[in-house]
């Protein structure tokens, strides 16, 4: 189920980033990155436990380049922005980080079960 729900977020995103009227949730287009890359990395690492975070974080960063690549195609009628893959790495390294802190404290300093060492 965990697995479901990590392919059916990245599905989701991947239709609102790509799509050419996408419906807009957020106003502020940066929030809109960080929330879903939030979202997308602390379900990657709840789907994918044994995964080490610099895969997690090498995976999502690709996922988010991909998409400002893709979103360069003018038939799209959307617009690339550097520093909106900025937002979404920085989104999946912080998410990282706060998941095996808040692990790290409650499970008895020991992080191994998510995002990996």
């Amino acid at each position: 189920m965990t697995k479901l729900a990590f392919w059916s977020a990245l599905a989701v995103t991947l239709y609102f980033a790509l799509s050419p009227a996408p419906p807009v949730l957020i106003e502020n287009d940066k929030s809109q990155h960080i929330s879903a890359f939030v979202t997308l990395t602390a379900l990657f690492c709840w789907a994918y436990p044994k995964v080490q975070w610099f895969w997690v974080l090498g995976s999502l960063a690709i996922v988010g380049g991909a998409i400002e690549i893709v979103q360069a195609i003018p038939g799209l009628h959307r617009t690339s922005d550097i520093a909106d893959w900025y937002a979404d790495v920085a989104a999946v390294a912080l998410t990282i980080l706060l998941v095996r802190l808040v692990l790290w404290t409650k499970n008895s300093r020991s992080v191994s079960a998510v995002c990996a060492d």
